[in-house]
């Protein structure tokens, strides 16, 4: 990316890495649009707060995930297992099933810290590699890898292990 280009031109181009990323971390398509949005928006009044001297992806991309995070706190439950089980030729259990393992999995990636589910979203989520992930993150591409093997421990720890130990001790 050209740093000699005029900002609100940059962030343009960054559009579709910022919709990839977005689309990695909400759940329908009409609150990608309006995290992506809201992302410009805020760039856009902040662009002051960049250095020219930095990578405006990195930035916006610190951008996007701050403010999905404000929105997950604020976010109230849904019943999505309800919503689901309306639907006729369901499987009851299966969509159980299903929103439990969900469920489990939303709550062992809340319970790692920010910088870990930051480089899981990335890397295993969005499917950057590890080089790209430390650039968004203005990390150490060392530090990307420590991160994402303790993140893939604790979430292993969390929900694999627990599943091995209620299979063995049913057979």
């Amino acid at each position: 990316m050209d740093v000699r280009a005029d900002p609100a031109d940059q962030i343009v181009a960054l559009l579709p890495r910022l919709r990839r990323f977005a689309t990695s971390l909400c759940r329908a398509p009409q609150e990608v649009d309006d995290l992506v949005q809201a992302t410009v928006e805020r760039a856009l009044n902040r662009i002051d707060q960049w250095r020219p001297d930095t990578r405006l992806d990195s930035w916006m991309f610190r951008i996007l995930q701050n403010l999905w995070i404000d929105q997950l706190r604020a976010r109230k439950p849904t019943d999505d297992l309800a919503e689901a089980e309306r639907l006729p030729g369901v499987d009851g259990r299966q969509v159980t099933e299903t929103h439990m393992a969900v469920q489990e999995t939303r709550a062992a990636m809340a319970e790692l810290p920010e910088e870990q589910r930051a480089v899981v979203m990335l890397v295993l989520v969005e499917g950057f590699a590890y080089r790209e992930a430390a650039e968004i993150l203005s990390i150490p591409i060392g530090t990307v890898m420590s991160r994402l093997s303790r993140a893939r421990e604790a979430l292993e720890k969390r929900l694999v292990e627990p599943a091995r130990a209620l299979r063995a001790g049913r057979g």
